[in-house]
């Protein structure tokens, strides 16, 4: 956790206390923030980029950046959940979605995917990667701008945090195959930034079919 990420959380909590800030609550302006925070602006940015993946903020374009709701009870993926289980839903549900954010993204979202996928070429281990990776996919799916499948999206990603499946990742993940699923990486952010939906569909199977070839050993 960065200096600034903790004066933010500090300030978030801070806020809570004295009821300034409450789940929904707007957050100051990036602009704001630097000077409370006396930090560079993109350092803010990439405390909120974090606060962001963990679900601790949500931010929408045009409207601001604003504290979560409190989420409702709800189910994550079973704990004897396997890997081929994981991977099969992957494949059924991320292929579409990617095609239908090559449709509707915003620019902005874009920008933020892009910053995903260029700070995870600039990873220089596996739990660095490994972290941009699910907020590249995520950003993906955010960038569909539908609730319904951001929940099923989200059920599925708790999968990712199952110690079968960590395991299983550091096992199998080498310099030689980050590199190749950043080369894979790319071929989606492309297709999504010239609004090729099934150019996007079609490169999504094509990288999760590899990731689950890697996995489960069938390459």
């Amino acid at each position: 956790m960065t200096a600034v990420e903790h004066s933010l959380r500090s300030l978030l909590a801070q806020g809570a206390e004295d009821g300034t800030f409450g789940p929904g609550s707007k957050l100051p302006t990036e602009r704001d923030l630097v000077e409370r925070l006396s930090a560079p602006r993109s350092a803010i940015r990439r405390a909120l980029e974090a606060l962001e993946h963990e679900g601790v903020i949500v931010r929408h374009v045009g409207r601001g950046t604003f504290l979560a709701e409190a989420p409702a009870p709800r189910r994550g993926a079973p704990p004897d959940t396997s890997p081929a289980e994981i991977m099969q839903v992957r494949l059924v549900l991320e292929p579409p979605v990617a095609a239908l954010a090559a449709r509707v993204a915003t620019q902005a979202d874009l920008d933020r995917i892009g910053r995903c996928l260029d700070r995870g070429g600039e990873a220089d281990g596996f739990e660095a990667f490994e972290a941009w990776d699910a907020r590249l996919h995520r950003a993906i799916a955010e960038a569909a701008h539908n609730g319904l499948l951001m929940n099923m999206f989200d059920v599925m990603n708790t999968a990712r945090h199952l110690p079968v499946w960590g395991s299983l990742k550091r096992r199998t993940s080498t310099p030689e195959r980050r590199r190749c699923y950043h080369t894979e990486h790319t071929a989606i952010v492309d297709a999504l930034r010239d609004r090729d939906p099934d150019g996007a569909q079609v490169a999504m199977h094509r990288h999760l079919h590899n990731v689950a070839d890697s996995l489960l050993g069938r390459r």
